[in-house]
């Protein structure tokens, strides 16, 4: 061997034995590597500098939500004041119907109002049938009747419904009642046959205010409300 294949040996048994020292052996008997992450996840880290992860375990269920319950003087705030007949009244109603709202009910009721009188106005019976009691019905269908004989149609538009708000409410036996008045603008006319005007003005708009009376069987699954009465102030 020359001289350069020795030196190249001495230097490979030189590196040898320095990683030797540094490496240490494998026996086969050495403990896998220290997982410190696991340890803390398994007994908790006792590091102060170690942040906890959110989502923790729950010792206990949670409690649940506490639910607002509204005073008896508050149940119909913006509705009745406490004590009233109005307010004994709707105490009487959601005590045989659990599912009784009278801001959903005072919602429909606009509705309805507005359908009632457009369809009254139509002439529309089919529509009038639906929403009204027989009694009700009589009423309106006698008034349909003489305009038709006459030769008559009644054309109305609303400008604005501005109130609607219970003025009464009942419970006897089966049956809710709930009176409501409505203020309202609207503009109408009667014309005969040869468009001559024979009532009202097709250029005033005209405050009304009605009061109308509305009932449902309450142990019915018919969720509707008929109007069983009417009246006005003007």
């Amino acid at each position: 061997m020359d001289i350069y294949t020795i030196i190249f040996l001495a230097l490979a048994v030189f590196i040898f034995l320095r990683l030797r020292n540094v490496l240490g052996q494998r026996t086969g008997s050495e403990r896998p590597p220290y997982d410190r992450a696991a340890r803390d996840i398994v007994h908790g880290a006792q590091d102060n500098n170690v942040v906890p992860m959110p989502g923790a375990v729950i010792d206990q269920a949670p409690l649940a939500p506490t639910a607002d319950v509204v005073p008896p003087t508050d149940r119909w705030k913006g509705i009745a004041e406490p004590g009233t007949p109005l307010a004994l009244g709707l105490d009487a109603i959601a005590a045989q119907d659990s599912s009784f709202d009278p801001r959903h009910f005072l919602s429909g009721a606009r509705s309805a109002y507005e359908m009632i009188v457009l369809a009254f106005a139509n002439g529309d019976r089919r529509a009038l049938k639906d929403l009204l009691s027989s009694e009700v019905y009589e009423s309106f269908d006698a008034v349909i009747k003489d305009r038709e004989k006459h030769e008559q149609k009644t054309e109305t538009r609303f400008v604005s419904i501005d109130k609607a708000e219970l003025v009464s409410a009942e419970a006897r036996d089966r049956a809710a009642q709930l009176t409501v008045r409505f203020v309202s603008q609207m503009v109408s006319v009667t014309r005969d046959k040869a468009g001559a005007i024979v009532d009202g003005n097709p250029e005033k708009v005209t405050d009304i205010t009605d009061v109308w009376t509305f009932a449902r069987d309450i142990t019915s699954r018919d969720p509707n409300w008929k109007l069983v009465g009417t009246g006005s102030t003007n």
